[in-house]
């Protein structure tokens, strides 16, 4: 079943679409206010199509990018100023990260190279 463009999704819909589990969204939450989803009767959650953006950019910045949490918090505020999910939807451009990754990507490369050596040696 898909919805239309622009459509509220639930949390099982959000956490499928980025691959994430729910309880991961939910955490989320808690760390970035940017990311306020309707909440409705049971405390079912509904997430509007700014809180789609949002999320992809969190999960972008954590899962892709090699951020922090606190590093992420920043790189968020620093998209949008201080943001709130009712500005823009769509998120800033990947092309040029806003802040420096915890740990650079090249050693984090050269890492896993080492360990990959280690392993098959």
């Amino acid at each position: 079943m898909d919805k239309e463009p622009g459509a509220f999704l639930t949390i099982g819909e959000l956490a499928d679409e980025l691959g994430v589990a729910q309880h991961i969204l939910r955490y989320w939450e808690t760390k970035f206010p940017q990311l306020k989803p309707l909440k409705r009767a049971g405390n079912r959650r509904y997430y509007r199509p700014a809180d789609v953006a949002i999320a992809k950019r969190i999960r972008q910045l954590l899962n892709e990018e090699g951020y922090t949490v606190k590093g992420a918090q920043k790189a968020l505020r620093e998209d949008r100023g201080d943001t709130s999910a009712e500005q823009s939807a769509e998120p800033p451009s990947p092309a040029q990260p806003l802040a420096t990754p915890a740990v650079p990507l090249e050693r984090l490369r050269t890492l896993r190279d080492r360990l990959q050596a280690a392993l098959d040696g």
